[in-house]
């Protein structure tokens, strides 16, 4: 059955409401104006989910299918499969032929090709021009159905390089790589998924064989776990006609289930120095355990991250960047993921300084923060600024499209968006005060990253070890890329798939975050970033 939403304008209310925060999905009030994302959902008899946008400003149409498989679904000794099976769809199907996917769509004028992976999807992607959306169906289903038949060793092999590769790039060989893989080694234990990030590790990936990726297929890429999006300039009944054309015919298959997995709990803080032969720059990143993406207390974890480190205004930025000028840059960031989230603190403290002294000022903060609620300015700010960059980020129609599999996918609910909004919205400080003395109590990791030896003449910007440290290298890390259509990001995540070829070295890395989130719409986030969000 079709659920149909329609068009309302857009609206933006900069008040905050008074009711309470909950985790469970609530209808917003009548008489608070929000957000409507117009959309039309309905359900194929094999079980492929359709969410159809139309937008007719531009002579464009985006396709943008969403898996519901991520690392978060993956099993001790299979860690990067996710993330090798998004390029491994890139490699070819039956009917379009090997590693044409990129030129058959650049040959029609198609832009924003790309797939990205993430702890609990992954997602694939392009626009075309409107009288070209049956191409793009058409691609999207010759791999959704016939991508196996083209499989085989050379293929795998192929692909797997240049996974490998782009671990190297984007992981083990640039700064703070190795703290990445530091912090989840430090918060889950071996078995759990999030222990080894989306990128995976080497001997899992040269391990991975042809029957690996054979039943990985068959399991999770199936109609029954997957969610088609179609926005843009496009007739909703030609449109369902090529989706019951191109995808109908698909049998129906069980929906796979998911592992439930939760948060770990630490019994004592976990304390590690690391030497980094590429950072220059000595770093301290405390992380903790958090809620799941958009579960209770998510938000205000959201919240209390801006009050400690925006830019310019926030709590740990003043007090190490404009007042103490020890560091060279602060950032936190609630990043949430579908088994549990963790909330991080990450201070880069410029040459010489001493990083006990920092340290200390980042405990008295969070002191601060358990005892005393936020001041209302600070919520007022952090609410005007998240309502403004969740609305800009609607301008274009990826960015809603973004948005509508986010939220179908975590929220089970497409039009969440006012829900959404209206959560935010009922934040007290109070609430956020609640929460902080919730989780950021509780036994974390503390990850503390020295650089190399610099050239004779030079200050090697590190400090003495900071109270308790224990000097035990750990780990490797990095990512890749950050997709053109601005996915839904975290963190993470997005790489343009080269057929046959490397990717091209990293961007920007920073902590590892799934997805953005909905306040952040835009390409994955802070430093995980750009956290986030979005991964592999």
């Amino acid at each position: 059955m079709a659920t149909r939403h329609l068009l309302l304008p857009l609206a933006l209310l900069l008040s905050a409401a008074a009711a309470p925060v909950q985790a469970a999905p609530a209808k917003p009030a009548a008489d608070s104006p929000g957000v409507d994302i117009p959309y039309e959902r309905y359900v194929l008899p094999n079980g492929l989910e359709v969410i159809l946008h139309r937008d007719s400003a531009a002579p464009l149409v985006v396709t943008n299918l969403w898996y519901h498989v991520g690392s978060g679904d993956e099993t001790p000794g299979k860690s990067g499969f996710a993330h090798l099976f998004e390029h491994m769809m890139f490699q070819g199907a039956k009917h379009i032929g090997n590693d044409v996917h990129f030129k058959i769509l650049q040959e029609i004028g198609g832009t924003g090709i790309n797939g990205t992976t993430n702890s609990d999807r992954t997602n694939y992607f392009e626009v075309v021009p409107s009288h070209q959306l049956e191409t793009a169906l058409w691609l999207e289903s010759d791999r959704m159905g016939y991508m196996l038949d083209l499989l085989d060793e050379k293929s795998l092999a192929n692909q797997r390089d240049v996974v490998r590769n782009e671990r190297r790039q984007r992981y083990d060989n640039v700064p703070y790589g190795r703290e990445r893989f530091a912090v989840a080694e430090a918060l889950y234990p071996e078995g759990h998924p999030y222990r080894y990030l989306t990128i995976g590790r080497h001997e899992d990936l040269e391990a991975a064989s042809v029957a690996d990726v054979q039943g990985f297929f068959r399991k999770w890429y199936v109609p029954s776990n997957a969610t088609l999006t179609i926005a843009g300039d496009f007739e909703p009944e030609q449109a369902k006609a090529l989706v019951q054309k191109w995808f109908g015919s698909f049998p129906k298959l069980p929906q796979p289930a998911h592992p439930q997995v939760g948060a770990p709990q630490l019994t004592q803080t976990v304390r590690r120095e690391l030497d980094d032969p590429f950072a220059r720059l000595y770093r301290i990143h405390y992380a903790w355990h958090s809620p799941p993406r958009l579960g209770g207390g998510d938000i205000e974890l959201e919240v209390l991250a801006d009050v400690l480190g925006s830019t310019g205004w926030g709590r740990l930025y003043k007090a190490l960047v404009l007042e103490d000028k020890s560091a060279q840059s602060v950032s936190a960031y609630q990043s949430g993921a579908g088994h549990s989230g963790t909330f991080h603190v990450v201070v880069d403290l410029k040459p010489g300084q001493d990083p006990v002294k920092a340290e200390l000022t980042i405990r008295r903060e969070l002191e601060r923060i358990l005892r005393e609620p936020v001041s209302d300015a600070e919520m007022r700010r952090v609410v005007v600024g998240t309502e403004s960059s969740f609305v800009w980020g609607l301008e274009d129609v990826m960015g809603r499209v973004e948005r509508l599999q986010y939220f179908n996918h975590y929220a089970r609910d497409p039009g969440y968006a006012n829900t959404y909004l209206q959560r935010l919205r009922a934040v007290t400080p109070a609430r956020v005060r609640e929460v902080a003395n919730q989780w950021l109590v509780k036994p974390h990791a503390e990850i503390l990253t020295k650089p190399a030896a610099p050239p004779p003449g030079q200050s090697d910007g590190t400090g003495p070890k900071g109270p308790g440290a224990s000097a035990k290298p750990e780990g490797t890390g990095a990512k890749k890329p950050a997709a053109e259509a601005k996915p839904d990001a975290a963190g993470d995540a997005a790489g343009k798939k080269k057929p046959a070829a490397a990717d091209k070295p990293a961007d920007a890395a920073g902590a590892e975050k799934p997805a953005p989130k909905p306040k952040k719409p835009a390409a994955t986030d802070k430093p995980a970033e750009a956290a986030a969000a979005k991964e592999g």
